[in-house]
């Protein structure tokens, strides 16, 4: 698979954030509403499509919970399957509630919906106090070390080093800019902000393809490769050859994040990956 430049998602990727961003998002919805989803149901929404914003995964985790308060009974499964039937994302999934309990429920579980204090648990909860003064501008309700400080690092030194003398090297994530500043900066990855996309760049989020081809064009690449850890990375590697047909994306998937096994393989090459990996530190060898 031949590459002019490589393009890595940073969570489950890059670090790992089975005990970070996931675990966050299960303790959020806990803690404001003494109620949660199992952290292993964090990839039913992430499958679901339109979910790489984590805060916008814990509104959904959070709507579902207030929703079985006011009479939903499907399971989550099936909940998530609705959501990916209507489009994927947390609009699809007020659309699946309002559906199924009716507008007067709905009105009921909005009233008690609160995303702003769900983010703000989440914050505190990722960042840590310290982090979350100087990154929120405030100070935390609770003193906390935070899960940032919990992510292992996946990309190997010898491999980062692999790519960024062979490649063009960018970086396309879900993450603030300022999140994606630490890990990077963990790994000892140094990309210029002409070849990144973070949250703080885009409003669209994967797998809308306008980040990942106009990197291509800033890399004037005529082959790129993306490597993500969820169906909804692949989908913008297939979305961009399919808008942008005179280069050739390759979307490839990683079973360090929360696809893993057969299984992962499985749901990847239904999307159109061109390779799985074990982990980002077998792409060289694929690229030679």
């Amino acid at each position: 698979m031949n590459a002019d430049a490589v393009v890595l998602d940073i969570d489950g990727v890059v670090v790992d954030v089975a005990d970070s961003y996931r675990r966050a998002i299960v303790e959020s919805v806990e803690r404001v509403y003494d109620r949660t989803i199992r952290k292993e149901d964090i990839q039913l929404f992430k499958d679901a499509g339109g979910f790489n914003n984590d805060w916008e995964l814990t509104y959904a985790a959070a709507l579902y919970v207030l929703a079985a308060g006011e009479g939903y009974q499907q399971s989550l499964e099936t909940f998530t399957d609705a959501i990916a039937a209507e489009g994927g994302g947390i609009e699809a999934a007020e659309i699946v509630v309002r559906t199924e309990i009716g507008a007067r429920a709905t009105e009921r579980v909005r009233r008690r919906w609160d995303r702003e204090s769900l983010r703000d648990v989440f914050q505190q909860l990722y960042l840590g106090s310290d982090l979350y003064r100087a990154l929120e501008g405030s100070d935390p309700d609770i003193e906390w070390r935070g899960f940032i400080h919990d992510e292992p690092l996946l990309l190997d030194p010898d491999t980062r080093d692999v790519l960024t003398g062979r490649y063009e090297v960018g970086v396309l994530t879900g993450r603030p800019a300022a999140e994606a500043d630490i890990a990077l900066e963990r790994v000892g990855l140094e990309v210029s902000a002409d070849h990144r996309f973070t949250m703080d760049d885009w409003e669209e989020g994967k797998p809308h393809p306008r980040a990942l081809r106009t990197l291509a064009e800033r890399f004037d690449a005529d082959t790129i490769v993306f490597v993500g850890d969820t169906l909804d990375d692949v989908r913008t590697a297939v979305n961009a050859s399919e808008v942008d047909p005179d280069r050739t994306y390759h979307g490839v998937g990683v079973l360090t994040g929360g696809l893993t096994g057969d299984t992962g393989r499985g749901k990847y090459d239904r999307e159109g990956a061109a390779a799985v990996l074990e982990s980002v530190n077998e792409l060289p060898s694929l690229l030679e």
